[in-house]
């Protein structure tokens, strides 16, 4: 993909190339990879959505803005996102990752694509990241309903608890595998009161949380 389409398909044209490269620089690659600017990239995402989405809908309370929120921000929005640029054909990869397919996996489109705002906001600042992401994400801005977003699962196995008097569920960390850059955890989430532990895995904790809360809530509501 040349550089140009890439700056139409992404909404931002880079004055600064090494910054460009940088975003798209998996650590497999070698260095300066773009962990660094995936962190604040994640920042400056969840900034501008919860911006657009304040002005957006006035009159929605704080819970069911960030639950709005949540159901734009995630890996499976950004992974989306970056297939319709192709990003996957810019991304610089080391050998292995290359042959195991590492340019359509989708924890590392999410993250070059979160590098790439974090770029925009040092090569020009909060507004040629504010462009970028209403450029990559109108679609879901403009899909957005709050009537539609389903609550987490944490947050429904919570309500459902809380409805009956049962204390909350503990959620604990059993096992963690995988190299530093591409994490896998196992987490437990126990509710003693009512005899449930349930386990789910990850590539975050609160990923594997989430699953693991699922599975919980199947079971605390199955008819007896």
């Amino acid at each position: 993909m040349a550089r140009q389409n890439l700056a139409d398909l992404i909404g931002y044209s880079f004055s600064n190339a090494a910054l460009l490269r940088q975003a798209l620089t998996h650590r497999s690659f070698g260095v300066p990879h773009n962990e660094r600017l995936e962190f604040l990239g994640d920042g400056v995402l969840n900034c501008v959505v919860a911006a657009v989405l304040y002005e957006r809908f006035a009159q929605l309370p704080e819970g069911e803005l960030s639950r709005l929120r949540a159901s734009l921000v995630n890996q499976q929005s950004l992974f989306g996102a970056a297939q319709q640029i192709n990003l996957g054909s810019e991304l610089l990869l080391g050998e292995g990752e290359l042959k195991s397919g590492g340019a359509q996996r989708p924890s590392i489109l999410a993250d070059a694509l979160e590098a790439l705002i974090g770029a925009a906001f040092l090569d020009g600042g909060f507004d040629a990241a504010y462009a970028m992401v209403l450029h990559l994400f109108a679609r879901q801005f403009e899909d957005a309903d709050p009537q539609n977003v389903a609550k987490d699962a944490k947050t429904q196995l919570q309500e459902y608890l809380q409805s009956r008097r049962i204390a909350l569920p503990q959620y604990s960390v059993i096992a963690t595998g995988g190299e530093a850059h591409e994490q896998s955890f196992r987490v437990e989430c126990a509710i003693p009161e009512l005899n449930i532990r349930t386990h789910g895995e990850g590539a975050s904790r609160r990923s594997a949380e989430q699953v693991a809360a699922r599975l919980a809530y199947e079971l605390s509501t199955k008819p007896k």
